[in-house]
């Protein structure tokens, strides 16, 4: 089978991510207004604080990360990695790491905030893929299962190791999506299926033991199970979020009507700013944003299809994965169809360093789409 030369990237998927941008920044420069305006006396504070601390520094960093070589990257990620999770061991030192909301996921450093574990989602990524394309290449060419079993115990091992830091935080929403993408990306490696299936019963019985340290997690899901229950508490946010996106209509309020409408939402901005969108947009709107991040998917893993060798195959899998898990959870906890989670919506939500860290992996991802395929 002949080579393709595919010399410039996949712009469908640069076209879907360019108008998820520009929709974050739409309905961020009217979310925002109001609460700017009473923390910041701007108006305009948090978009300008957006496009300044994300979106300029991500394409900066995305497009050096376009044209970096595939080797080197692969080469540097056990490096990003080990300088990520010191990065996350900074925020339980006093002075540096700071908490907001009863989370310890923050570093100050004066003039700018940083979020470790959102720069974890994509180093974590590159790093997998780098080891899990090594790992099983060596496996596979071993008659004994003993190569494969290595590989499942280093797996357990190096997830376990970030979901440390992640648990002390805690993030557990962060640590549910990489692990999440990682038991993908395994998977995708060629790995026994038998191991799939050990590391999600495995999951599961973590996922309990969570829930029993900390009663708040139980009494969340109680609380989605019960709109009811404690409405000024835990079902404040996922009701007033639901009466939002139901407000919206057919065609939606207009620009401008979350800022009046909406301003009482807790992180109106952040993990709730699917609720703003709905109300301004309606459900043609919310449509087209569906649409959107589907597109980015499918065209992610037709990239990914197409791609010649594991490492970038299992890279551009990963990103897609914890782009299209990412989304989902926003929107669906957003809806009520499942439980709150302090989970970003990619490319719209409020947060430099997420987005700084999406724009980098659309970098790969675009790097990786001009690659020669088969």
């Amino acid at each position: 089978m002949m080579k393709v030369e595919n010399k410039v990237p996949d712009y469908f998927l640069l076209i879907a991510v360019i108008s998820l941008l520009v929709i974050g920044v739409l309905i961020l420069s009217s979310a925002s207004a109001i609460l700017s305006q009473a923390k910041f006396h701007n108006s305009y504070y948090l978009l300008v604080h957006q496009i300044t601390n994300g979106i300029i520094p991500g394409l900066i960093l995305g497009t050096v990360a376009y044209f970096m070589s595939l080797e080197k990257i692969r080469k540097v990620a056990p490096v990003c990695l080990l300088g990520t999770i010191v990065l996350m061991a900074l925020v339980f030192v006093p002075g540096i790491g700071f908490s907001a909301g009863g989370a310890q996921r923050w570093l100050n450093f004066g003039t700018f905030t940083v979020q470790p574990s959102e720069i974890l989602k994509p180093v974590f990524i590159l790093y997998l893929a780098s080891w899990l394309a090594s790992k099983t290449e060596k496996s596979q060419k071993k008659i004994a299962k003993k190569g494969f079993s290595e590989t499942l115990m280093g797996f357990m091992a190096v997830v376990g190791l970030v979901g440390v830091f992640l648990i002390f935080q805690p993030d557990i929403s962060t640590f549910g999506i990489i692990t999440l993408t990682a038991l993908c990306m395994y998977f995708l490696s060629g790995t026994p299926l038998k191991h799939t299936a050990l590391i999600v019963f495995l999951g599961a019985i973590g996922l309990l033991a969570l829930v029993a340290l900390e009663p708040y997690r139980f009494d969340r899901l109680m609380s989605w199970l019960s709109p009811e229950m404690d409405p000024m508490g835990n079902n404040f946010q996922p009701n007033q979020a639901l009466i939002t996106v139901g407000s919206g209509g057919i065609f939606g309020q207009g620009f401008g009507a979350s800022s009046q409408k909406a301003a009482h939402i807790p992180e109106l901005i952040g993990d709730s700013v699917f609720a703003p969108y709905a109300l301004e947009m309606g459900f043609v709107g919310c449509a087209v944003l569906i649409f959107l991040f589907s597109f980015f998917i499918w065209r992610g893993f037709k990239i990914a299809k197409f791609t010649e060798d594991k490492f970038s195959r299992l890279v551009v899998s990963g990103i897609t994965f914890w782009i299209a898990l990412q989304s989902l959870i926003n929107i669906a906890s957003t809806s009520r169809l499942i439980p709150l989670s302090g989970v970003p919506l990619p490319f719209i939500s409020y947060g430099g360093t997420a987005l700084m860290a999406e724009l980098v992996a659309v970098g790969i991802m675009l790097n990786i789409s001009k690659r020669p395929r088969l």
